[in-house]
């Protein structure tokens, strides 16, 4: 809105100019996002309290030391999404319709997740919408937003699958590309919310995440950074980098109260909806494969659950002590903050191996 509003007046006012760069809106959506979580943050949690009672249930056949987290509110996600959401309408290029697939998609599995929390809370349960429903509807809002990329981006890379560590190969997939997109959107929203199972731990990661992707936006949305770096040019990617500052400012907001001991839960309605925001980002920029590398700490998590679930039903046998993988870890004695430490410290390592990629070709 505000490049709207003031860039057409810089030729008149010198500062007004500052909005016609990325790197000045993106600093001031994070910093807007992080304001605003702020600002609100107490009263949200305070009406979350108000209206929840007893807060978030409480797996009976979880680590014991969660049932003293009785009573801690959920739903935070919703100061998340308000905090991304209306950073981005303040601070992006609005007439860039990639801008407008990612938070279609954010605010779309946000709902699902806010329909599961509000399902769980009024029947005092960890069950909420069935799986078989929340998956469909995932899968809906993702395929429309695949549909929409593929439509936008150029034809040689529309339906292109990137390979990170090669330059000059992009294989394509065809249609098969679109039921891939899809399944990366929906399992990054899933694997996310999987991961959602201490407090902070899911948030520092998707922050490192979305920071990651907020560079890797700016570089192949900019044609002379792409040639340098010998990475594919997507024009219009750029402006992600804007949504990805908002996104890191809200996950850093809402550390402040997610932080041990949490004062709020993200539930479904943040884990869903940030998992899904960082997946399409990864699909319009074309490093899908990437994502996988930097957001390997939700892939181990949910291949965690896969092979428990596997194991059980063929052998009867348990291979973790309890999944998700985070839960194994306290079951072995670890106390909370060590597990969430050591898996942020994990975050920062596959960050860092994910940005190599840009280079290492």
């Amino acid at each position: 809105m505000l490049f709207h509003l003031l860039s057409p007046f810089a030729h008149d006012f010198i500062l007004f100019n500052l909005f016609r760069y990325i790197t000045f809106r993106t600093a001031g959506a994070l910093g807007t996002s992080l304001l605003i979580c702020f600002l609100f943050g107490p009263k949200l949690i305070a009406w979350l309290k108000s209206k929840q009672g007893e807060g978030q249930p409480i797996r009976a056949d979880g680590p014991e030391t969660h049932l003293k987290k009785k009573g801690t509110p959920t739903m935070g996600g919703l100061m998340i999404l308000v905090a991304v959401l209306a950073s981005t309408l303040l601070w992006a290029e609005l007439s860039n319709l990639y801008v407008w697939i990612v938070m279609f998609v954010t605010l779309g599995f946000g709902l699902v997740g806010f329909a599961d929390d509000y399902r769980k809370l009024t029947r005092r349960s960890h069950h909420g919408v069935s799986g078989k429903a929340r998956l469909a509807i995932q899968i809906a809002i993702a395929l429309l937003a695949v549909l929409a990329i593929v439509e936008l981006a150029p034809p040689a890379q529309a339906t292109a699958l990137a390979v990170p560590f090669v330059k000059d190969f992009m294989p394509q997939l065809g249609w098969l590309f679109i039921a891939f997109a899809t399944f990366v959107i929906v399992g990054a929203s899933n694997a996310v919310n999987l991961t959602d199972g201490l407090d902070g731990l899911a948030t520092v990661p998707v922050m490192i995440v979305a920071l990651c992707f907020g560079i890797i936006s700016y570089l192949v949305g900019n044609l002379v950074f792409a040639n340098y770096l010998q990475i594919h040019h997507v024009p219009g990617a750029g402006e992600l980098a804007v949504f990805c500052g908002a996104l890191v400012g809200a996950c850093l907001g809402f550390l402040w109260y997610n932080a041990p001991p949490a004062q709020v839960f993200m539930g479904d309605t943040g884990s869903l909806s940030l998992g899904s925001a960082i997946g399409t980002v990864a699909v319009i920029i074309k490093h899908e494969l990437v994502l996988a590398i930097i957001g390997g700490l939700f892939v181990v998590e949910t291949l965690s659950v896969i092979i428990q679930v596997v194991s059980f039903k063929l052998t009867g046998k348990r291979v973790f002590r309890m999944a998700p993988l985070h839960h194994h870890f306290e079951k072995l004695g670890w106390s909370e903050p060590t597990v969430v430490i050591r898996f942020w410290i994990i975050a920062c390592i596959l960050g860092l191996v994910g940005l190599s990629t840009l280079k290492l070709r």
